[in-house]
């Protein structure tokens, strides 16, 4: 097993970038999980692991995953390339694979009952960390993100979403290509909006439905305001008119399970 005693080490240098420079991530085909917990729900999606960096005095002695590679650094070293001290002494570089829109329908049956989370241009990858957490929560069917502003491997969405990007399945694309999909079979196109919309909670959810947001500054799109079969709002009671984009998300998600609930049509695990 090679040791990593330096901080100006090549292979120190390579994962620096990795995990600052989203070039970087797409010209090498690989991406940066930090944390045990994380790398374990990344590696049960399917995903393969190039090269372990592991610090003992961190990990312990237990078992270490399947990689291609796997690098002993220093407690000085590990400082040096962690995000959070709290990780249990383990980062690796992950090959990236990339989901399909067709993907997330071709398994569905017409007796399917979808909760697709659907974010356009979303910007800040702890806003979208946290949906993944809330979407993996409520058993949603996946998270799609339109227009993105910041990657999915971004570390930062990584590391807010504690692995959730491993256990939904998320997809980037564009608006036209998801309302095209979302319509042709037949999911209801529900966007949250303050203008001509209604209570959230008189709207039904327990069929096919896709949850549409925006950003906190701009909201949507006329593309996807356009295409929406109903507009949605969340009532604001004080001096304020919007909420963090997850926490909207998180409130309109589980107003979904609440109802389907109801129904006997939620699907848990």
């Amino acid at each position: 097993m090679e040791k990593i005693e330096s901080t100006k080490n090549a292979k120190v240098k390579l994962l620096m970038e990795l995990q600052q420079k989203s070039a970087e991530r797409r010209r090498r085909g690989l991406f940066v999980v930090e944390g045990r917990r994380e790398l374990e729900h990344c590696m049960e999606a399917g995903y393969e692991v190039d090269t372990v960096f592991a610090c003992p005095a961190l990990y312990g002695h237990g078992n270490l995953p399947r990689a291609s590679r796997i690098v002993e650094v220093t407690e000085q070293v590990y400082a040096h390339i962690a995000y959070r001290g709290t990780t249990e002494g383990i980062i690796a570089e992950v090959r990236a694979h990339e989901t399909t829109l067709d993907s997330l329908f071709s398994p569905l049956a017409p007796s399917d009952s979808p909760l697709f989370v659907v974010l356009e241009s979303v910007e800040k990858p702890g806003n979208l960390g946290a949906v993944l957490r809330s979407a993996d929560a409520a058993g949603a069917t996946a998270v799609i993100v339109c227009d993105p502003l910041t990657d999915l491997y971004n570390p930062n969405l990584i590391r807010s979403s504690i692995g959730a990007l491993f256990t939904v399945p998320t997809v980037a694309c564009s608006s036209e290509e998801c309302i095209r999909l979302l319509k042709q079979h037949g999911v209801q196109i529900l966007t949250a909006q303050l203008q001509d919309s209604l209570p959230y909670y008189d709207t039904p959810m327990t069929g096919a439905t896709a949850i549409v947001m925006g950003t906190e500054s701009t909201g949507l799109s006329p593309l996807w305001r356009q295409a929406a079969d109903r507009h949605i709002r969340i009532p604001m009671l004080g001096r304020l008119d919007s909420l963090n984009v997850s926490v909207s998300a998180a409130i309109l998600m589980f107003e979904a399970v609440r109802q389907r609930e109801m129904h006997g049509k939620v699907r848990k695990g």
